[in-house]
């Protein structure tokens, strides 16, 4: 194992269209895939920004843009607001099952109906079973898979890792008609309270972009702590 995180190899994509901001170019930074990866080392990583997808660890790496910004929700110390206390009462009914993997038809299903109807215009879809093993697992057994029953019928899969000082939350979806019970919004609050229960401290929430409506919604939980200038501080 790498004894520093100063001797790791990373390196860059070329520029390419950026997922979130509209004619804008983004540039990736990955730390080399033949790096031996284990929770230690993917704890200090995320601790500087970095995310996972797959078995891949990177954060954006762009010249002229610095909008993608790492967040993190400080659980020990999170308050919901009022809108966020209802969505908590209203998936009280909920019952949670973790499983160490989301390989079954009915997982992938689940994962087809919300690509198609919440994100038919990104990079996911068309939904491709291969593409998403790839993107949800990785092969550090640190990562578990809640999965949210409505009376026996699987409505919601959170996919999470964990970490030295927190979780990790890596990808939700879930049933696209159950719109009243706001289940992205519920899976925050139910991992935050997750990583509050496990005595850890954090609740990684990946990158909050503020021009982005699809990742704004961040700055709805509060404190929340952003990375920049190579340090966590407190979103005001």
């Amino acid at each position: 194992m790498t004894s520093s995180l100063r001797d790791l190899k990373v390196y860059t994509t070329y520029p390419h269209s950026c997922s979130y901001l509209r004619e804008q170019e983004a540039t990736t930074l990955f730390v080399d895939p033949r790096q031996n990866m284990d929770k230690s080392l993917y704890s200090k990583l995320s601790v500087l920004g970095f995310r996972r997808s797959g078995n891949h660890v990177y954060r954006p790496h762009c010249s002229q843009c610095n909008a993608c910004i790492p967040a993190r929700i400080p659980v020990q110390q999170f308050k919901p607001s009022r809108g966020q206390r209802r969505v908590w009462q209203r998936n009280r009914d909920l019952i949670v099952v973790a499983t160490t993997d989301i390989l079954d038809d009915e997982a992938f299903e689940l994962y087809q109906r919300y690509i198609c109807e919440r994100h038919a215009d990104g990079d996911m879809y068309p939904p491709d079973r291969e593409q998403y093993q790839a993107f949800l697992n990785s092969v550090w057994e640190c990562t578990r898979y809640y999965r949210f029953y409505d009376r026996g019928e699987l409505i919601a899969i959170a996919v999470v890792d964990e970490l030295e000082d927190g979780l990790s939350a890596i990808y939700t979806f879930f049933e696209p008609g159950a719109e009243k019970r706001s289940l992205g919004g519920y899976a925050i609050q139910w991992q935050a309270a997750k990583a509050a229960e496990m005595g850890l401290d954090y609740l990684y929430l990946g990158y909050w972009i503020r021009d982005c409506r699809k990742m704004a919604y961040k700055s709805e939980y509060r404190p929340l702590e952003i990375y920049m200038n190579s340090r966590w501080t407190t979103l005001l």
